[in-house]
């Protein structure tokens, strides 16, 4: 063989095992990050307290329940404000911080809207805990096991959560925008937020069912109401009925803070009434009739507006997933011992 042939030969070979090692390398990295974030799911357990502060859940249900004789409004704040929470930053309590600068997540636009009752309940369950397992157990998960009691003192199943995580160490307003679905999304734009945080449609469906409890403001649907479009002021999927209840509830420049129900015939409990109520053309905002006006979604809201045990159990399903998200693990968060400030 030429001394050519042979040097070309030795830089194939070389050039090979450089390939191979490349490869072993990008298999080892994709490796490491499918093993971190399983780790990060697998740290939640349901049990993972047993040891340290077995009687959490009890002490946060006593909370929660104590809260809930004073107002209803414990509830739909407090459900709310897991979703808040865990679609920015994570479930890690961010939305919990109190900022002197009014600079936190908080203070963003998108959750100036957050009823003060949501935080009261939490921070009151925390000092609960506190008093029992001090140092133990995290706002975020204290605000894991409130969101789920909410859901069961309306009505709602229940279901066994997820615990383990820790509180996070970043919570700024400016990070907040984009990250919260808006009322006037449609089906491609739900689908799209949820899924950046691995929720499927059926989950985002199942969620937006949230909506069966509590109120939003007047301004939120004003455009529904008298500027939907040049062609059509009153959004034509609306009732008109329902149309005409709502401009009579929230006339032309009225105080934006003026509150009305999400679903204007069971506010007070966790059903599946919101199906119903899309079915009939009684969704508040666009993002909730899409859902049935969509031909992709209308089965599942079909579905669900039929069947109770449909809509609960997928419901527990999303609020499992929905409770994965984000969540902080070891060195990446801590245990506050106030849920309003960072230690």
């Amino acid at each position: 063989m030429a001394t050519g042939d042979k040097t070309f030969k030795h830089i194939e070979t070389e050039k090979t095992k450089m390939e191979i090692l490349t490869k072993r390398r990008s298999g080892v990295v994709l490796l490491m990050i499918l093993i971190f974030t399983w780790k990060g799911e697998s740290q939640l357990a349901e049990n993972f307290y047993i040891s340290t502060c077995p009687n959490v859940e009890s002490i946060v249900n006593q909370a929660v329940s104590i809260k809930f004789s004073q107002t209803f409004v414990t509830i739909p704040a407090t459900l709310r404000l897991f979703f808040h929470d865990c679609f920015v930053e994570g479930c890690d309590a961010s939305v919990l911080i109190q900022s002197a600068n009014n600079d936190a997540e908080k203070d963003a636009a998108d959750n100036l809207s957050l009823a003060g009752d949501g935080f009261d309940t939490v921070i009151k369950a925390k000092q609960a805990v506190e008093a029992v397992c001090p140092g133990i157990v995290s706002c975020a998960d204290i605000l894991t096991i409130a969101a789920r009691d909410v859901v069961v003192l309306a009505g709602g199943p229940s279901f066994n959560v997820e615990l383990g995580r820790r509180d996070g160490l970043i919570s700024q307003a400016t990070r907040v925008s984009g990250n919260l679905p808006e009322p006037s999304f449609n089906l491609t734009q739900l689908n799209t937020m949820f899924a950046k945080h691995n929720l499927s449609q059926i989950d985002m469906i199942a969620l937006s069912g949230a909506h069966t409890l509590g109120f939003s403001h007047c301004d939120r649907l004003a455009n529904r109401l008298y500027s939907f479009s040049s062609s059509s002021p009153v959004d034509p999927s609306l009732d008109p009925d329902y149309a005409q209840q709502l401009m009579e509830a929230c006339p032309r420049n009225v105080d934006p803070s003026i509150a009305i129900n999400m679903d204007p015939e069971t506010p007070q409990t966790f059903d599946n009434q919101y199906y119903q109520n899309l079915v009939a053309g009684k969704g508040l905002f666009t993002s909730d009739e899409v859902l049935f006006t969509d031909p992709d979604s209308q089965p599942t809201v079909n579905d669900f507006a039929k069947s109770p045990g449909d809509f609960n159990g997928a419901f527990v399903t999303a609020m499992i997933k929905l409770g994965r998200v984000g969540i902080k693990i070891g060195n990446q968060g801590e245990i506050r011992t106030d849920c309003a400030a960072f230690n």
